[in-house]
């Protein structure tokens, strides 16, 4: 890297004095992730204000050589956006505006560090809404978002984040901008868009995104349903998809998690003597349809041994049983002082068996793990609470971790839905793709980033390529 000193000064002289965090104390701020387990003190951090700003401090950092990486609220569960030494931090949060808001055709167009949760405010008076909805959607950003392909509870019914981007503003590592995608939602030819999305930083920065928004639903029903065990529960979210019924949000909670909420300031008013329950949403334009459809789902997590069926009899009720959900990370604070979190996605009918196991192990290695996850598409997330500060411990998590992920690919399933690679899971990518189709990754993320400067040392795990490129090159 160019001189510390004489690079925070040519920075400083792009976004100003104060936008440049060079201090150790500053910069300890940034050496973390939602995802406590890794830790990196970036040399530099940069906040940019402004597209023009942003666009200027990469052309620096290009024509230095340097390394970077992009970060936005710091929510991510992967340890996808910590700079390692010799690398600057691109944070992104006062790029913050919602430029346009086009009710006519359904779409908005904002910089990466509007906040999930703003833009749905902004676009609701327009009777519209953005639909993927991550659990830290009140603080979390569009482009974290775009960088992570994050998903949410509604994305069951409505689709994750690469179902709801139209198009790009993408800065590349060099300085050079490119647009993909389109407005009107053709791709004009290959899925630039599709392969962007989800890439974790490793191509570029998204400077202008393009969103489709949709409709707010007319009639909306949350059912809260209770039972006595985890697989009876696991075995109802089966019955329910089986019906041909694809509910807007299917989110489970284990009795772990749902007395921690109830502990919290969160609590949501969830049974505690219950093994597990159901969060339950059904929403559509037509409010006799959504009853119907109410009725049935409620016959079959009855006729699947729930305890119990309510219904929200308010939108108070309702808002107060989804915070209690997406509040639940943060509840489980309560626990312990760390918090491990993993993102496996399995075949809905593996639920029961693969929760009984992840117990079995959690009780093998004297470890307590929580379980709070959307049921309806398969997306676990065992949360193992644990002292960070006792080595043997810590081990014991790391082994657990790891069967933890064995057991879900075993069952047919893979090693990430939302969360990302970043740091976390490479160990696991050579797990489920081989040599080559590692190789074929780490080959399209050099068509964006040829010096691979962005984000580097995330995701694909070079090492695991070298067998692949030795072949090619023969």
């Amino acid at each position: 890297m160019s001189s510390l000193p004489h690079l925070a000064r040519d920075l400083s002289a792009i976004v100003g004095d104060r936008h440049v965090r060079a201090a150790r104390a500053e910069r300890l701020t940034y050496s973390m992730d939602g995802l406590p387990t890794h830790r990196r003190v970036p040399d530099l951090v940069v906040l940019p204000g402004s597209r023009e700003e942003l666009i200027a401090v990469v052309r620096l950092l290009a024509a230095l050589d340097v390394p970077f990486v992009p970060r936005g609220a710091g929510t991510g569960l992967s340890g996808g956006a910590l700079a390692d030494v010799g690398s600057v931090l691109l944070v992104l949060t006062r790029l913050n505006r919602i430029l346009r808001i086009d009710r006519d055709n359904g779409l908005a167009v904002v910089e990466p560090g509007v906040v999930n949760a703003k833009l749905g405010a902004a676009a609701k008076p327009h009777g519209l809404q953005y639909a993927p909805d991550p659990s830290s959607q009140s603080a979390c950003t569009i482009g974290g978002n775009v960088a992570e392909n994050a998903g949410g509870p509604h994305c069951l019914k409505y689709g994750v984040t690469a179902n709801h981007i139209l198009a790009l503003e993408v800065l590349l590592a060099d300085g050079s901008l490119v647009e993909i995608g389109s407005p009107a939602g053709e791709s004009w030819g290959p899925d630039l868009v599709g392969v962007f999305v989800g890439s974790e930083g490793n191509f570029g920065i998204a400077t202008r995104i393009t969103v489709r928004l949709t409709p707010i639903p007319r009639a909306v029903r949350t059912l809260l349903a209770d039972f006595s065990a985890l697989r009876t529960a696991g075995e109802a979210v089966s019955a329910i998809i089986a019906a041909g019924i694809v509910p807007a949000a299917l989110e489970m909670m284990d009795q772990s998690c749902i007395r921690a909420v109830e502990d919290s300031v969160y609590a949501a008013g969830y049974p505690r003597d219950a093994a597990a329950v159901l969060l339950v949403e059904i929403d559509g334009r037509n409010a006799d349809a959504v009853l119907a459809e109410t009725d049935l789902v409620t016959e079959l997590l009855r006729k699947s041994g729930a305890r119990s069926v309510r219904s929200a009899a308010s939108e108070a009720e309702r808002e107060r049983l989804w915070q209690g959900r997406k509040k639940a990370f943060g509840a489980m604070g309560r626990l312990s002082r760390d918090l491990v979190v993993q993102d496996a996605v399995v075949p809905r009918s593996a639920i029961p068996q693969v929760l009984e196991t992840i117990a079995t192990i959690a009780q093998r290695y004297g470890l307590v793990v929580s379980n709070v996850f959307h049921a309806g598409d398969g997306n676990l997330h065992p949360n193992i609470s644990f002292d960070a500060t006792d080595p043997a411990l810590k081990q014991r998590v790391e082994a657990a971790s790891a069967e933890i992920m064995e057991t879900c690919i075993a069952a047919g399933g893979t090693i990430t839905g939302e969360h990302g690679v970043g740091i976390d899971k490479l160990r696991y990518m050579p797990l489920i793709f081989d040599a080559e189709s590692l190789g074929a990754m780490h080959a399209v993320r050099k068509v964006f980033d040829p010096e691979e400067r962005v984000n580097p040392g995330k995701v694909v795990p070079v090492h695991a390529c070298r067998e692949w490129a030795s072949r090619a090159v023969a």
